[in-house]
Protein backbone atom coordinates (compact mmCIF):
# COMPACT_ATOMS: atom_id res chain seq x y z
CA UNK A 1 0.00 0.00 0.00
CA UNK A 2 2.90 2.37 0.74
CA UNK A 3 5.30 0.98 -1.83
CA UNK A 4 5.93 2.87 -5.04
CA UNK A 5 6.43 0.78 -8.17
CA UNK A 6 9.07 1.49 -10.80
CA UNK A 7 9.86 0.11 -14.23
CA UNK A 8 13.24 -1.51 -14.94
CA UNK A 9 15.40 0.67 -17.18
CA UNK A 10 13.85 3.88 -15.95
CA UNK A 11 14.61 5.96 -12.89
CA UNK A 12 15.79 4.16 -9.78
CA UNK A 13 13.17 3.89 -7.05
CA UNK A 14 13.22 6.73 -4.55
CA UNK A 15 15.04 5.99 -1.29
CA UNK A 16 12.91 5.62 1.84
CA UNK A 17 13.02 8.61 4.18
CA UNK A 18 11.13 7.29 7.19
CA UNK A 19 11.54 4.19 9.36
CA UNK A 20 9.19 2.93 12.06
CA UNK A 21 10.18 0.59 14.86
CA UNK A 22 9.34 -0.38 18.42
CA UNK A 23 12.22 -0.04 20.86
CA UNK A 24 13.44 0.07 24.40
CA UNK A 25 15.01 3.42 25.27
CA UNK A 26 17.65 3.02 28.00
CA UNK A 27 17.28 4.85 31.30
CA UNK A 28 19.28 8.11 31.24
CA UNK A 29 22.25 6.78 33.24
CA UNK A 30 22.38 3.61 31.13
CA UNK A 31 22.26 5.65 27.91
CA UNK A 32 25.20 7.73 29.10
CA UNK A 33 27.13 4.55 30.06
CA UNK A 34 26.44 3.02 26.63
CA UNK A 35 27.83 6.04 24.78
CA UNK A 36 30.82 6.15 27.15
CA UNK A 37 31.50 2.44 26.47
CA UNK A 38 31.34 3.10 22.73
CA UNK A 39 33.76 6.01 23.05
CA UNK A 40 36.23 3.90 25.08
CA UNK A 41 36.12 1.06 22.54
CA UNK A 42 36.52 3.48 19.65
CA UNK A 43 39.64 4.99 21.22
CA UNK A 44 41.11 1.70 22.48
CA UNK A 45 40.65 -0.17 19.19
CA UNK A 46 41.33 2.74 16.84
CA UNK A 47 37.88 2.52 15.26
CA UNK A 48 36.80 5.19 12.80
CA UNK A 49 33.02 4.88 12.79
CA UNK A 50 30.87 7.69 14.14
CA UNK A 51 29.30 6.93 17.52
CA UNK A 52 25.53 6.67 17.86
CA UNK A 53 24.42 9.64 19.98
CA UNK A 54 22.74 9.19 23.35
CA UNK A 55 19.51 10.55 21.81
CA UNK A 56 19.40 7.57 19.39
CA UNK A 57 20.65 4.71 21.59
CA UNK A 58 18.01 1.97 21.75
CA UNK A 59 17.22 -1.74 21.63
CA UNK A 60 15.06 -2.51 18.60
CA UNK A 61 12.08 -4.74 19.39
CA UNK A 62 10.34 -4.80 16.02
CA UNK A 63 11.13 -3.08 12.72
CA UNK A 64 7.85 -2.08 11.06
CA UNK A 65 9.27 -0.86 7.76
CA UNK A 66 10.96 1.87 5.74
CA UNK A 67 8.72 4.28 3.86
CA UNK A 68 8.74 7.23 1.48
CA UNK A 69 6.75 9.18 4.05
CA UNK A 70 5.41 8.46 7.52
CA UNK A 71 2.38 6.15 7.01
CA UNK A 72 -0.24 7.42 9.44
CA UNK A 73 -2.39 4.30 9.06
CA UNK A 74 0.52 2.05 10.09
CA UNK A 75 1.30 4.38 13.00
CA UNK A 76 -2.33 4.26 14.17
CA UNK A 77 -2.55 0.46 13.88
CA UNK A 78 0.78 -0.02 15.66
CA UNK A 79 -0.23 2.31 18.49
CA UNK A 80 -3.56 0.58 18.93
CA UNK A 81 -1.88 -2.84 19.02
CA UNK A 82 0.83 -1.72 21.46
CA UNK A 83 -1.82 -0.59 23.92
CA UNK A 84 -2.78 -4.27 24.27
CA UNK A 85 0.68 -5.42 25.38
CA UNK A 86 0.81 -6.38 29.06
CA UNK A 87 4.08 -7.02 30.87
CA UNK A 88 5.84 -6.28 34.13
CA UNK A 89 9.08 -4.27 34.30
CA UNK A 90 12.16 -6.43 33.76
CA UNK A 91 15.93 -6.14 33.95
CA UNK A 92 18.30 -6.21 30.97
CA UNK A 93 22.07 -6.56 30.84
CA UNK A 94 24.56 -5.94 28.05
CA UNK A 95 28.08 -7.18 28.74
CA UNK A 96 29.78 -8.18 25.49
CA UNK A 97 30.65 -6.35 22.31
CA UNK A 98 30.57 -8.07 18.90
CA UNK A 99 30.51 -7.09 15.25
CA UNK A 100 27.41 -8.08 13.31
CA UNK A 101 27.45 -8.88 9.62
CA UNK A 102 26.79 -5.82 7.51
CA UNK A 103 27.60 -4.20 4.23
CA UNK A 104 31.33 -4.25 3.40
CA UNK A 105 33.18 -1.55 5.36
CA UNK A 106 30.02 -0.83 7.36
CA UNK A 107 29.85 -3.43 10.15
CA UNK A 108 27.64 -2.71 13.18
CA UNK A 109 29.57 -2.84 16.46
CA UNK A 110 26.99 -3.82 19.07
CA UNK A 111 26.52 -4.59 22.75
CA UNK A 112 24.84 -7.93 23.50
CA UNK A 113 24.08 -9.88 26.66
CA UNK A 114 25.25 -13.25 27.90
CA UNK A 115 28.38 -15.25 27.31
CA UNK A 116 27.21 -17.04 24.19
CA UNK A 117 25.99 -20.08 26.13
CA UNK A 118 23.13 -18.45 28.00
CA UNK A 119 20.52 -15.82 27.29
CA UNK A 120 20.93 -13.21 30.02
CA UNK A 121 18.09 -11.28 28.39
CA UNK A 122 15.55 -14.12 28.19
CA UNK A 123 12.77 -11.91 29.59
CA UNK A 124 13.51 -9.28 26.95
CA UNK A 125 13.38 -11.92 24.21
CA UNK A 126 10.04 -13.20 25.56
CA UNK A 127 8.69 -9.63 25.67
CA UNK A 128 9.77 -9.08 22.06
CA UNK A 129 7.95 -12.26 20.98
CA UNK A 130 4.80 -11.11 22.77
CA UNK A 131 4.94 -7.73 21.03
CA UNK A 132 5.44 -9.33 17.61
CA UNK A 133 2.45 -11.64 18.17
CA UNK A 134 0.24 -8.69 19.14
CA UNK A 135 1.39 -6.79 16.04
CA UNK A 136 0.76 -9.79 13.79
CA UNK A 137 -2.73 -10.13 15.22
CA UNK A 138 -3.30 -6.49 14.22
CA UNK A 139 -2.07 -7.21 10.68
CA UNK A 140 1.45 -5.79 11.01
CA UNK A 141 4.29 -8.02 9.89
CA UNK A 142 7.58 -7.77 11.74
CA UNK A 143 10.96 -7.97 10.01
CA UNK A 144 12.56 -9.50 13.11
CA UNK A 145 12.22 -13.24 12.44
CA UNK A 146 15.52 -14.02 14.20
CA UNK A 147 15.93 -11.75 17.20
CA UNK A 148 19.18 -10.95 19.01
CA UNK A 149 18.77 -8.17 21.59
CA UNK A 150 21.51 -5.63 20.96
CA UNK A 151 22.50 -1.97 21.11
CA UNK A 152 24.40 -0.52 18.16
CA UNK A 153 27.37 1.61 19.22
CA UNK A 154 28.73 2.55 15.78
CA UNK A 155 29.38 1.24 12.27
CA UNK A 156 33.00 0.41 11.47
CA UNK A 157 34.90 -0.44 8.28
CA UNK A 158 36.18 -3.73 9.70
CA UNK A 159 34.91 -6.33 12.15
CA UNK A 160 36.07 -6.44 15.77
CA UNK A 161 36.68 -9.71 17.69
CA UNK A 162 34.11 -10.37 20.46
CA UNK A 163 35.09 -9.16 23.92
CA UNK A 164 33.62 -8.82 27.39
CA UNK A 165 33.02 -5.25 28.56
CA UNK A 166 31.75 -3.63 31.72
CA UNK A 167 28.11 -4.64 32.26
CA UNK A 168 25.42 -2.09 31.48
CA UNK A 169 22.12 -2.82 33.23
CA UNK A 170 18.79 -1.15 33.73
CA UNK A 171 15.21 -1.99 34.58
CA UNK A 172 12.92 -1.62 31.58
CA UNK A 173 9.89 0.45 32.60
CA UNK A 174 8.40 1.18 29.16
CA UNK A 175 8.66 0.60 25.42
CA UNK A 176 8.24 3.09 22.60
CA UNK A 177 7.24 3.55 18.97
CA UNK A 178 10.04 5.43 17.21
CA UNK A 179 10.10 7.34 13.92
CA UNK A 180 13.61 7.46 12.44
CA UNK A 181 14.27 10.15 9.86
CA UNK A 182 16.62 8.20 7.61
CA UNK A 183 19.87 9.89 6.71
CA UNK A 184 19.27 12.70 9.19
CA UNK A 185 20.50 10.98 12.38
CA UNK A 186 17.29 11.83 14.16
CA UNK A 187 14.75 9.79 16.11
CA UNK A 188 11.32 11.01 17.20
CA UNK A 189 9.47 9.05 19.88
CA UNK A 190 5.83 8.91 18.77
CA UNK A 191 4.41 7.16 21.85
CA UNK A 192 5.44 5.27 24.99
CA UNK A 193 3.69 2.50 26.91
CA UNK A 194 4.53 1.79 30.55
CA UNK A 195 5.13 -1.71 31.85
CA UNK A 196 3.12 -2.32 35.00
CA UNK A 197 3.39 -4.85 37.82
Amino acid sequence: MHEQFFLPGFDAPPRPTDRLFFALIPAADAGTAIVRQGRLLREELGLTGRLIGVDRVHVTLSHLGDYLELPQDVVATAMSAAANVRAEPFDVVFERVVSFHGRPRNYPLVLVGGDGDSDSNATLTAFQRTLVKVLQKAGIRSANSHYTPHITLLYNKYRVPPRVVESIRWTVQEFALVHSLLGRSRHVTLARWPLQS
